[in-house]
């Protein structure tokens, strides 16, 4: 199975707003920066978007090591609150949840693929997460 490296990051301009989408996947030597935006979003979705087109773009089931700044993203893997929430039948505990269109995609993906998700502080020496927040942002600007 390839090992995979993948940074994430997600911006927005208000919330709901214009917002963009930046990911990085190195393997081998090689790196391949994707981004992408909308018009109108959060960066909740943004930041899930991020990592669901990084996973999307792997051909094949890969072990991969997923960096974001994303608290949201990183505990609801972590802490299996997506777990959680996919048994509950797409629901939190205490209501209704935001997004189930992405988190359900993106719990697909991880049925594909071995995915560790860890957390870096946000615009920070991180140079993988600052150049997602740097895509993010161009694709954001675009928008605006």
């Amino acid at each position: 199975m390839k090992h995979i490296t993948i940074y994430t990051d997600g911006a927005c301009s208000g919330n709901p707003g214009p917002g963009g989408w930046g990911a990085i996947l190195e393997y081998g030597g090689r790196r391949k920066e994707l981004s992408g935006g909308e018009a109108l979003t959060t960066n909740n979705r943004m930041e899930l978007l991020a990592a669901i087109e990084a996973l999307s773009a792997l051909k094949e089931p890969c072990e991969v090591q997923l960096f974001t700044d994303s608290q949201y993203f990183s505990n609801a893997i972590n802490l299996s609150w997506l777990r959680d929430w996919k048994k509950r039948g797409w629901q939190r505990k205490d209501g209704e949840l935001k997004n189930p269109d992405l988190w359900q995609k993106l719990d697909e993906l991880l049925e594909t693929h071995r995915v560790r998700v860890s957390w870096v502080k946000g615009h920070d020496a991180n140079e993988g997460n600052n150049r997602c927040d740097e895509l993010a942002v161009i694709e954001r600007e675009k928008l605006v």
